[in-house]
């Protein structure tokens, strides 16, 4: 896939943008990149699956609460990654023209995308891509919330269906709706593209 212009669209936003043929390239990279810090990790399927916790972990303080440390409990690592320098994440969806679409539940992989970190990483397969903002917003409300709910074993119409439909579930993640028009004031942010399909 091309990403020139996705490159091009980001990089007029305020992003620092990577691409690479492979999670594996990828990781490595980030790798070479994140040294001697504190990082923390939203609920990402996409690092997990690449890694990175582990790897990032050999020479970095690494926070998540997909992997609460003894003693802690899952709240008390949300709250611990929204101080780290780093705090590396993926979005439900990112349009071609440019913007990221988020939907949470807790709110902490929201808040942290907004502010408190010295940079957010994006990291974001090609099965993300939207061509406009409106069919971003479908994708995570339609795509990625469904097989999330699953994921999760939450009980959803969305998690039977496999579209949004708008619930009043007290299961519902899709709870707040996060749209990046470009990258925030307050902190150095970074799309990481992979040409593979990871997560949802």
């Amino acid at each position: 896939m091309n990403y020139d212009e996705i490159r091009a669209q980001l990089e007029k936003r305020g992003y620092q943008v990577s691409c690479f043929a492979t999670a594996k390239e990828a990781a490595d990279y980030l790798n070479r990149e994140i040294d001697g810090v504190s990082v923390g990790f939203g609920g990402s399927v996409t690092a997990e699956d690449m890694g990175l916790y582990e790897s990032l972990g050999t020479h970095n303080q690494v926070v998540s609460h997909w992997h609460p440390a003894e003693g802690t409990t899952v709240d008390e690592m949300r709250m611990q990654a929204m101080t780290t320098d780093v705090y590396i994440c993926s979005s439900n969806a990112l349009s071609k023209t440019g913007e990221l679409v988020n939907i949470d539940g807790t709110g902490n992989r929201l808040a942290s995308m907004l502010f408190g970190h010295k940079k957010v990483y994006y990291v974001i397969g090609k099965n993300k891509l939207a061509d406009t903002l409106e069919d971003a917003i479908f994708r995570a409300r339609n795509v990625a919330s469904p097989k999330n709910a699953v994921r999760l074993k939450r009980k959803t119409p969305c998690a039977v269906t496999g579209s949004c439909q708008d619930c009043k579930s007290p299961d519902r993640m899709c709870r707040g709706m996060l749209i990046l028009w470009e990258k925030m004031t307050s902190c150095e942010a970074e799309v990481v593209l992979i040409d593979e399909e990871l997560g949802y």
